[in-house]
């Protein structure tokens, strides 16, 4: 898509104020326009920022050759998910604000143009993060980058404007300097309203000398103390998820720790079983002289991994060192390891008492941090006033408690009062207008304390779930006379359909007086194409109800259909939009159940999806795989009788069984598991290991076998629709897309690959989740050994005994154990392999893995699934 002018390229003075001429009457036009216009146009350019995260992070590490890409994909989602769920309801334009009771009344207006300077440690993150802002608020922005970022960072201002404009805002709203340099630079800063200034020190000072309004951020030198009451497993695990996250470029990460005496030695072996690397005094010094060239930060460190830097100061470490940390006593100016170092390298002190340690991370702030960020790690009910002393002494506005800094800093990460920003204001302590994150709205200085939150849960199931082998006649009849309904659509596919699975259900509508319809053009992997031609059937036949017969692919169908039935009106690519956080999502999934009752019955122990709000789709324009999720999609009924299942083949026996044996091993070591999803999740696992073999050697022979492993599919079914999935069904979903592999077989290709990555006590990067706060998931496969009545005397041996299992089970139902046993060509699969990983990193259900896994890590495990046990890759 183009833009939809053509603007000639600001490279000088004549043509800067050319831009700024146009920029001003598109501004003057946008300051008419009603909320509802610019809700329109915010939301728009959050979703365009939304769907272009990695291909801007690939931009930015390319150019800029700092930091990591995975890292900066999160930086883009964040800044367009989070900032804008902060102000979707926010409003911007007239009246604000009204008290009828005290008369007051607020209009908002806005100040005009903005100069944007970006930085080139977050040049597309921070542009994303100022364009939302500028467009909710009804001002124009031009943006002067960091030269060696201005490719990345033009490419998002343009892919923002095209949006905006798209969505109905003024062409030229939206300005770059396609040529930055100092000396443009403070013309624009000169010419503009206001300055939004993210970038060094001397950018920031020439924003605050230019004469106008400017609200800039001064550097970040935070310090992190430890207090003897803390979780010592959490404060370690949370620095380093903070410190090595895009390699410590966060302006908000640890720069130093603070450990009290009493708990050093214990901190200091946690950082090493962690992965980090203590320097020698001789190697400190090595390191020091690296940090600081003639007393500046020495940029050829920034943003590089720990492994480089030592590398850089003549040390060798191992490969996966995450962070250098140098033990050092002085705090004063000429202390290298006291400084920002914008890079993995921390500082580390040790403390006598509490009042030492204050008495140590003050200077610190002082010498290059104030206003900015501090944290602390304790018992917040046992060291009440160790943590009054810490807010009170503090000179930050951010003070962080049992947090990561770098993501708790940033806001609406582990504390959800914090606001959402990335321009962290430092107020008049760090020379600048303001105090808090910034926002849509800046008043006042205020200090800010942030404790650590977790996020609320829920459980959520159909309405009602018929079980039991004939359950089926029982729960129509309900359907008839105490739902009252009159028109059924069933959807289903074309063998359960010439095989007399719906004549089942056909016949007891037409007895109970009930017409129906089906739709059984449903294909194995269900396309788009498909879904909208049922839901056009659909709108003809107007159904009060909906039955999904079938497995997985039939009901992801009828799903699809139902949305679109209901809600016609709906974007398909909106509804698969990406999210962090299900209750932050950029789109609002519609509400159901207004048009139609949704029944699933399925006919394959496995799926689970008559009991999860999740449905596949592929668009067959693109060849894309969307696994769509939303509470809205969750069926209003699940009847689950055994007798509609005992007559499968024996290949879709063991693709579904081991699909719900997947699920429930993801459900219970994902990060959204909890006490209610882990006796599903455990129970069905015992079930299936126990009745699989049975059912599919014996077919509809053994009756008792299948109906409870009816049972245990469904209740795996109901643990990951609330616990959700992992990267084994990422993966999973990927390659069923390029090699056209049955899901179940594709899970079981990936499952024991996946859990050997979990498993890992120092995983390169550790999932994003409050409740989530260290790694664990060893542990968690220990706890299924146990209940499954494995061997093992250690959590290590029990994970053997788990896998052997798997891999048995496997085997007994015929499943080969490796890719290429699939016919797979091997040429075919290594020059899909990048495209390949690079969509299951970015596949839903990646984010609740444990294990946050790194684009090449789900390469190895894809390469490993293909040659198998004897090529392995080491993980």
């Amino acid at each position: 898509m183009a833009l939809l002018k053509s603007y000639a390229p600001v490279k000088d003075t004549e043509t800067l104020h050319q831009a700024l001429a146009g920029l001003r009457d598109a501004q003057r036009i946008f300051a008419t326009f009603t909320q509802e216009q610019v809700d329109r146009i915010f939301f728009a350019a959050a979703k365009a920022a939304n769907q272009a995260r990695i291909p801007l992070a690939q931009m930015a590490v390319e150019e800029t050759g700092m930091g990591i890409l995975e890292d900066k994909v999160i930086k883009n989602h964040y800044a367009a998910e989070y900032i804008y769920n902060a102000y979707r309801e926010t409003k911007t334009c007239g009246v604000i604000e009204e008290d009828l009771v005290y008369g007051i009344k607020k209009i908002a207006e806005p100040v005009g143009i903005i100069a944007g300077i970006i930085p080139t440690t977050n040049p597309t993150s921070t542009t994303i993060f100022k364009t939302l802002l500028a467009l909710k608020t009804r001002n124009g922005i031009f943006f002067s980058s960091h030269p060696r970022a201005k490719r990345c960072t033009n490419e998002a201002a343009k892919l923002l404007l095209e949006a905006a404009v798209q969505a109905g805002a003024p062409e030229g709203l939206i300005r770059w300097l396609d040529e930055p340099s100092l000396e443009l630079s403070n013309r624009l800063m000169q010419e503009v309203d206001l300055i939004l200034a993210t970038g060094g020190q001397g950018m920031v000072k020439a924003a605050y000398t230019s004469g106008k309004p400017a609200i800039g951020v001064g550097s970040g030198n935070t310090p992190a103390i430890i207090d003897e009451s803390a979780d010592i497993l959490l404060a370690v695990s949370s620095i380093i998820h903070s410190k090595t996250f895009d390699n410590g470029m966060i302006c908000a990460s640890e720069q130093s720790v603070i450990v009290l005496e009493g708990v050093y030695q214990a901190v200091k072996e946690e950082f090493q079983r962690r992965g980090c690397y203590f320097l020698s005094p001789e190697e400190t010094e090595k390191v020091r002289n690296c940090i600081l060239i003639q007393g500046v930060l020495n940029a050829k460190i920034v943003g590089q991994s720990a492994k480089h830097i030592a590398s850089m100061a003549g040390l060798d470490v191992p490969e996966q060192t995450k962070i250098l940390i140098g033990e050092v006593s002085r705090v004063d100016t000429g202390e290298a390891f006291a400084q920002e170092k914008l890079s993995p390298i921390l500082a580390l002190y040790q403390a006598k008492t509490f009042t030492q340690a204050l008495d140590i991370a003050e200077p610190l702030i002082r010498a290059g941090g104030y206003g900015h960020t501090a944290s602390v790690y304790l018992n917040t009910v046992q060291a009440k006033e160790q943590l009054a002393e810490f807010s009170a002494r503090m000179k930050t506005c951010r003070i962080l408690v049992n947090s990561p800094s770098s993501h708790g800093g940033i806001g609406d990460m582990y504390n959800f009062k914090l606001t959402p920003s990335l321009t962290l204001g430092c107020g008049s302590w760090g020379g600048n207008s303001v105090c808090d994150n910034v926002g849509v709205k800046q008043l006042i200085n205020i200090k800010t304390l942030a404790e650590r939150r977790e996020n609320m849960l829920w459980f959520r199931v159909p309405e009602k779930i018929y079980l039991k082998k004939g359950c089926l006649p029982v729960a129509l009849e309900e359907v008839a006379r105490v739902l009252h309904k009159k028109r059924v659509f069933i959807v289903t596919d074309t063998f359960l359909y010439h095989h007399g699975y719906t004549k089942t259900v056909e016949d007891k509508l037409y007895e109970l007086g009930i017409v129906s319809q089906v739709f059984f053009q449903v294909e194995p992997d269900p396309s788009l194409g498909c879904a909208q031609e049922g839901a056009r059937a659909m709108q003809a036949f107007t159904p009060d109800c909906i039955i999904a017969l079938g497995g997985g692919s039939a009901m992801d169908a009828a799903k699809i259909m139902w949305a679109l039935y209901e809600h016609p009106e709906v974007d398909f690519q909106d509804m698969a939009m990406r999210f962090a956080d299900i209750r932050k999502r950029v789109y609002t999934f519609p509400a159901m159940g207004t048009k139609a009752y949704f029944i699933a019955i399925p006919t394959s122990a496995g799926t689970g999806s008559e009991v999860t709000p999740f449905a596949v789709i592929t668009d067959e324009a693109s060849g894309m795989k969307y696994p769509l999720a939303d509470y809205e999609l969750l069926p209003d009924m699940a009847i689950v009788d055994a007798d509609m299942m005992m007559n499968a083949p024996k290949s879709l026996i063991s693709a579904a069984g081991i699909d719900a044996m997947t699920h429930a091993l993801e459900a219970y070591v994902s990060m959204g598991a909890t006490d209610y999803t882990d006796g599903l999740a455990r129970h069905a696992l015992k079930l299936l290991f126990e009745y699989l073999p049975e059912a599919y050697q014996k077919g509809s022979g053994s009756p008792a076998a299948w109906e409870k492993l009816a049972n245990a599919a469904t209740m795996a079914g109901m643990a990951f629709a609330n616990a959700f999935l992992g990267v084994c069904h990422a993966m999973a979903h990927k390659l069923g897309a390029f090699h056209h592999l049955p899901h179940g077989i594709a899970n079981a290709l990936m499952i024991t690959e996946v859990i050997r990555f979990n498993a890992s006590e120092m995983p390169v990067k550790m999932g994003t989740f409050p409740q989530y706060d260290h790694p664990h998931t060893l542990s968690r496969y220990g706890e299924l050994a146990d209940y499954l009545g494995l061997q093992g005397k250690n959590d290590a041996e029990k994970l053997q005994s788990l896998l052997h299992t798997i891999d048995g089970l496997k085997e007994t139902v015929d499943i080969q154990p490796r890719i290429r046993d699939y016919g797979v060509d091997e040429g075919y699969f290594l020059a899909r392999l990048d495209e390949m990983s690079r969509q299951a990193f970015d596949d839903q259900c990646t984010g609740t893995n444990p294990r946050y896994p790194l684009i090449s890590e789900i390469k190895t495990m894809y390469l490993n699934a293909y040659y198998g046990s004897p090529d392995r890759v080491t993980l």
